[in-house]
């Protein structure tokens, strides 16, 4: 994967480029959320690169759980303290805080389990729509917005029953749909395995935006809109 090619890190000072995070969410996540668009007006870092970064900088603890309380733009520069700590807080330079890590259990630096792990999550991303959201907006007659999709996340979490494996698979195992008035909440769990064996749990949690009554024709619209999007990024590669 080469994680180092999508930000950069000047001693504790971590930053990206629009270009590094679109090219991440596209290439290794597969995910076309306008939000990660080079040119998008609301442009933010994806979800999954905070995630991955933060794994790789301080390393895979069996519990791990990620709370965003903030979309991280390309001119931002986060600060990583180097501590060893079971909680950890990311701000930027002025103080404004975008992340919460909490860390247990043993912890592992294994680079073949922190990629396997890292791509498996990340890749994940990449199917929740159409192929989960639009089943489960179908199924409560709610959609979000589809000329301006607001889709972000609010927590990850990984819960690992061993750190002495050198890889992992995933597989979606239920999602669970909240909603509350204009704004709801997906919930998409999956188990971790190794060689067929579940080894552990994870969880993505997403926050919708603008939501309002189901229409079949405009979710078609959106829906072939970003897989238009996702061919063009794959014959212009």
């Amino acid at each position: 994967m080469n994680l180092e090619n999508y930000y950069q890190l000047d001693g504790t000072k971590l930053s990206f480029t629009r270009e590094q995070a679109s090219r991440f969410a596209k290439a290794v996540a597969g995910d076309f959320n306008q939000l990660h668009d080079v040119h998008a007006t609301r442009f933010c870092v994806p979800g999954d690169l905070l995630f991955a970064v933060m794994i790789h900088h301080y390393g895979l603890r069996q519990t791990m759980g990620f709370s965003f309380s903030g979309m991280v733009s390309d001119d931002d520069v986060l600060v990583l303290p180097e501590v060893d700590a079971r909680e950890i807080s990311i701000y930027d330079q002025n103080d404004k805080k975008y992340l919460d890590i909490s860390c247990n259990g043993d912890r592992s630096r294994d680079s073949r389990l922190i990629e396997s792990l890292i791509t498996r999550c990340v890749e994940f991303s990449g199917h929740t729509f159409p192929h989960v959201l639009v089943p489960l907006m179908e199924e409560h007659n709610t959609m979000i917005n589809t000329e301006r999709p607001l889709v972000i996340y609010d927590h990850m979490r990984i819960s690992l029953d061993t750190l002495d494996i050198d890889s992992v698979s995933l597989n979606h195992s239920n999602s669970t749909f909240r909603i509350y008035g204009k704004r709801g909440d997906v919930a998409l769990n999956y188990d971790l395995l190794c060689n067929g064996e579940q080894v552990g749990k994870g969880q993505k949690k997403m926050v919708l935006g603008g939501l309002r009554e189901y229409d079949q024709d405009k979710v078609d619209q959106l829906v072939n809109s970003i897989e238009q999007s996702r061919q063009d990024y794959r014959q212009n590669m």
